[in-house]
């Protein structure tokens, strides 16, 4: 049986995961949180908070369920302190890929993160159907890196991952690179930008003049049908008048050279701040 130490337990990912680990029979875990909101959290889960040198010492894994501003101080304090084999897991790829993990040759150092539930889904439970972020009650995928640490500490860490993100359907093995690519460049840098200015528009309609109820119907229930068709789920083709408006708006909208964000310098700098690196 492993010993976890989860770091930030009393947080919101930690609040999750700490569901997840309690009564897992493969798992001891010691719950290291430093805030009272965070340890009133944790007493209401029926879990006592262990102290975080203690836990330290004793810990064969520690999950870092922190701020990713946070996680290369936290490191360089708790690194040294702990035996040699343990794995570090992150649950963020830019502390790792900014390069602000501390080095050890002796420990593992692991990062996964969850692709939280599909849109389009087969859920019926009401519950599942309203987990937004996942690991409660909807299925949702993951990705996962060995950054550090011998081959055969994947799956031990797979495994982890699986568990505290439960339930899990698939399980992609990445390189950190490949993980900064979809996170922060593509779902945040790119993604919620576009997502950020589509609000904005909906704002924008209601105030216009339309009423809201009718704005939130329209809008949600086409992007639906667009995600569907523009990503190949649909097997249809966007309308020659939507292709139009696309052609005629795109160049008003985006930059000619958009993709740069894309680009890994770019996404280098990114995760620098993110981490508040040195760039």
């Amino acid at each position: 049986m492993s010993t976890i130490a989860l770091m930030g337990a009393g947080g919101k990912m930690g609040n999750r995961i700490t569901r997840n680990l309690k009564d897992h029979p493969d798992y001891t875990t010691l719950y290291v949180e430093v805030s009272e909101a965070g340890r009133a959290s944790l007493a209401e889960l029926g879990v006592s908070v262990t102290p975080q040198d203690e836990a330290m010492k004793q810990a064969d894994v520690v999950i870092l369920a922190v701020p990713d501003a946070l996680i290369g101080k936290i490191c360089s304090d708790i690194v040294p302190k702990l035996k040699s084999g343990t794995m570090v897991m992150g649950l963020d790829p830019a502390a790792g890929y900014a390069g602000v993990l501390p080095e050890r040759e002796d420990i593992t150092y692991f990062i996964s993160h969850p692709c939280h539930p599909p849109l389009f889904h087969d859920e019926t439970d009401p519950e599942a159907r309203r987990d937004w972020f996942g690991g409660v009650k909807a299925k949702q995928n993951i990705i996962c890196s060995l950054h550090h640490g011998p081959e055969e500490d994947y799956a031990k860490g797979e495994a982890i991952a699986r568990t505290i993100f439960a339930p899990v359907m698939r399980a992609h093995r990445l390189t950190t690179e490949q993980m900064a690519i979809l996170e922060p460049a593509l779902v945040e840098t790119l993604a919620l930008t576009c997502f950020t200015v589509i609000r904005e528009g909906m704002d924008e309609a209601i105030r216009m003049g339309v009423p809201e109820p009718a704005v939130r119907d329209f809008l949600f229930g086409h992007i639906r049908t667009t995600v569907a068709i523009v990503f190949d789920f649909a097997g249809a083709p966007v309308s020659d008048g939507a292709k139009l408006a696309v052609n005629q708006a795109k160049g008003q909208i985006f930059q000619p050279d958009w993709k740069k964000v894309m680009q890994i310098e770019n996404i280098e700098k990114s995760v620098k701040a993110i981490t508040k690196a040195e760039i």
